[in-house]
């Protein structure tokens, strides 16, 4: 007697596929096509990819990388708004230089629509330097980040850090204290969403793949002879 065929479930047919939009600040261009099996259970997918494939200017951009979360689907398109934006592991190893000092400052800010980002900065200077002056160049640093944070909304604080704006506002402030070689705010996270997707107040979906953000994420310390702990965060 024949054995009775038993016919095999095609997964992947029954999923359905949506295009990733980026934020309306970077003009929703497309980061990724992606599969679904469930549009309702999809919020809260991140999505890895660079500011050079969005922007499609500098190939320098592939050193930063931007983590979108997915808010919700709508048809066939899912919108996100930014979790994370770091430098490659790369890229900050390439700024560091023997004979000089590296003061990291990590703390919250609240935007205008009540968003909580956590601001990783980091200032490489010329020649080394000690605690007190390490500690004027962090209050630089946290007087330019409380300002722009209070007067923006989180969409467009998050663009102007990508972009850079908010790093030469960062060098501008902080070499007053110290000849600089860089500054800029080396990683970003999203700790608590406000207003910023819909009109209505909002809490992050909870990440299901957010190790992918974190993984491997290490914490620099102040590279000099004399190391001084950057302040905990808020």
């Amino acid at each position: 007697m024949p054995a009775r065929s038993t016919k095999v479930r095609d997964r992947w047919r029954e999923k359905a596929w949506v295009v990733v939009e980026a934020p309306s600040v970077f003009n929703r261009m497309p980061v990724a096509y992606i599969p679904v099996t469930d549009k309702d259970r999809a919020a809260g997918r991140v999505i890895e990819t660079t500011l050079f494939d969005i922007m499609k200017q500098d190939p320098q951009q592939i050193a930063q990388k931007l983590y979108f979360q997915v808010a919700g689907i709508e048809g066939n398109t899912a919108k996100t708004v930014l979790k994370s934006y770091e430098y490659s592991r790369e890229y900050l190893r390439s700024l560091v230089r023997r004979g000089s000092s590296m003061v990291n400052y990590i703390n919250d800010y609240t935007t205008k629509d009540g968003c909580v980002v956590r601001i990783y900065t980091v200032v490489l200077t010329v020649g080394r330097l000690n605690s007190s002056r390490k500690h004027a160049v962090r209050m630089a640093v946290d007087h330019v980040l409380k300002e722009k944070a209070s007067n923006l909304t989180y969409q467009y604080f998050a663009h102007e850090v990508i972009l850079g704006k908010t790093a030469s506002e960062i060098y501008d402030e902080a070499k007053k204290v110290v000849q600089l070689r860089h500054a800029g705010v080396r990683k970003t996270k999203l700790i608590k969403l406000g207003e910023s997707v819909s009109d209505e107040p909002m809490e992050l979906p909870a990440a299901v793949e957010e190790e992918a953000a974190g993984e491997g994420d290490e914490e620099l310390e102040d590279t000099d002879e004399e190391k001084e702990a950057a302040p905990a965060a808020a």
